[in-house]
């Protein structure tokens, strides 16, 4: 079971019971009175970036891969186009959990559990699990759910929030989080109203076939979490314990497919290739490449390409750079493109030391695909590793211009500057990385360092400052928050 849910208890103890966990929701923007019922999109999607912060930094399951968070992303974003709110901004991240769950948090931010993407014996049925929880998100469920409560402050709701997070996780560790949190009215909210699941399966659904997906694709999944639930009773998939499914809503999305234009739909390559990929790292090196060169020989595979991906993926992991680079050139042969595909062979490169090779393969597939964040980085950190310092923060602050949020792209850029013994620059861009993680103290010790530093001149000098001024500005803030027991 992942430990998500411990961190929601963690949080909820901090909220509740005023602990010394280092993000507490009393540092989030006073509500105000008339808000109090209803959270506001801006604090939403601050609340829901404090809690993804702590995953990604506490949280040993979350899974941090540029490639899988780049498909998710563009999956999820083009489900969010064809969704009643275009213009809606959701963000995709996965947990490394052999659960059968998603669940979407405040501000858009939806986890998903690697044994969804494994689970899942089509992309629109992938696509269907994901149609819904964006459906979740864009109609505010859970932040009806809980202004409901109508709570007096931020604190009692961001521990309500937290326990049906946990829940959707781990109904015991929910029950500590429900206990700490002091929040009894908590059960009847762990999982959402069968009125808002009805309300995401028919958005779901709409979405689903806007999107050009098999609509049959959320009902079929649905259906065998149900069959799998009857299997092992009191052991049910997670999915099914916070999104509660009855025959009637099964029917439903079976009569909406049967009663839509039979539309075949092939499943992407990526989808083929991150499955691969997750396949390859539940096992040891060795173990992966037999598996991988057995399906080959036997012909046993949905797709060649990816289980040729996933050979060659495993014996880079297992440091056959030579039998690597072997598979990847009849991967090649295969005529297929795919972002993923170019990675893995520049990765094969630089495992090779051939780092021009790789830096012209990363070149060459930025040009195809420009908003592949994976790529991104791979070749900044080619530059880096060949030590072309200079060409790397010319690319870096090209990238930033598109990406200005992106801490990523700051940590290489201080890197970079590092290396080139720049301290004020290297110092700022820290700063940075840390705030763009909601860790506020460490980007103003940075900014600290940064005026410290003797070898800035007088406009980045002045710069550091006003910044630094605008942190100690936040941080005076949240402690008067914090005083006021917001």
């Amino acid at each position: 079971m992942i430990r998500v849910a411990c961190i929601a208890v963690s949080l909820a103890v901090a909220v509740g019971v005023g602990g010394s966990f280092p993000v507490q929701a009393d540092e989030l923007p006073d509500l105000g009175e008339a808000a109090r019922a209803e959270l506001s999109p801006q604090v939403e999607r601050k609340i829901g970036e404090r809690i993804l912060n702590e995953i990604r930094l506490h949280e040993p399951s979350y899974v941090d891969d540029p490639e899988i968070a780049d498909y998710l992303n563009r999956l999820g974003g083009r489900l969010v186009a064809a969704s009643a709110n275009p213009a809606g901004d959701c963000q995709f991240f996965l947990i490394r959990d052999s659960t059968v769950n998603a669940f979407a948090m405040f501000g858009g931010f939806i986890g998903v559990n690697t044994g969804t993407l494994l689970t899942a014996q089509s992309e629109s049925e992938l696509a269907g699990v994901l149609a819904h929880e964006i459906s979740h998100v864009m109609q505010n469920h859970l932040a009806r759910q809980i202004a409901r409560e109508k709570q007096n402050s931020i604190a009692s709701m961001i521990a309500m929030a937290i326990g049906v997070l946990a829940a959707r996780s781990n109904s015991q560790v929910a029950s500590a989080a429900i206990a700490s949190a002091q929040a009894s009215s908590i059960q009847s909210q762990l999982a959402y109203s069968r009125d808002f699941e009805r309300e995401a399966d028919r958005l779901g659904f709409q979405t689903l076939t806007q999107a050009g997906y098999d609509v049959r694709g959320m009902g079929d999944f649905f259906g065998r979490l149900q069959q799998a639930g009857r299997v092992y009773e009191n052991n049910a998939p997670v999915y099914m314990r916070s999104h509660p499914l009855t025959a009637e809503r099964i029917a439903d999305m079976q009569n909406r497919a049967q009663s839509a234009p039979y539309r075949q739909v092939a499943d992407s390559l990526d989808f083929h290739l991150v499955r691969a990929k997750l396949r390859a790292q539940m096992s040891t090196p060795r173990e992966s490449v037999g598996e991988f060169a057995t399906q080959l020989r036997e012909k046993k595979y949905v797709s060649e390409a990816a289980t040729r991906y996933g050979l060659a993926y495993s014996l880079l992991r297992a440091k056959d750079v030579a039998a690597a680079q072997r598979e990847i050139d009849a991967l090649n042969a295969l005529k297929v493109s795919s972002p993923m595909i170019a990675g893995l062979s520049a990765e094969a490169r630089l495992a090779a030391r051939d780092l021009a090779g790789a830096q012209a393969i990363y070149r060459d597939a930025l040009q195809r695909y420009p908003q592949s964040r994976s790529l991104v980085y791979g070749y900044a950190e080619a530059l880096l590793m060949a030590r072309q310092y200079e060409q790397g923060l010319l690319f870096l602050e090209s990238q930033l211009q598109i990406y200005s949020s992106d801490y990523k792209l700051y940590g290489l850029q201080a890197k970079a500057f590092a290396a080139l013994g720049k301290r004020l620059p290297q110092h700022r861009a820290q700063a940075e990385f840390y705030l763009l993680q909601g860790q506020l103290g460490s980007a103003v010790e940075q900014l600290q360092f940064a005026q410290q530093a003797a070898d800035g001149n007088f406009f980045e000098q002045s710069a550091v400052d006003a910044r630094l001024r605008e942190l100690r500005k936040l941080q005076a803030e949240e402690a008067k928050q914090k005083k006021n027991g917001v």
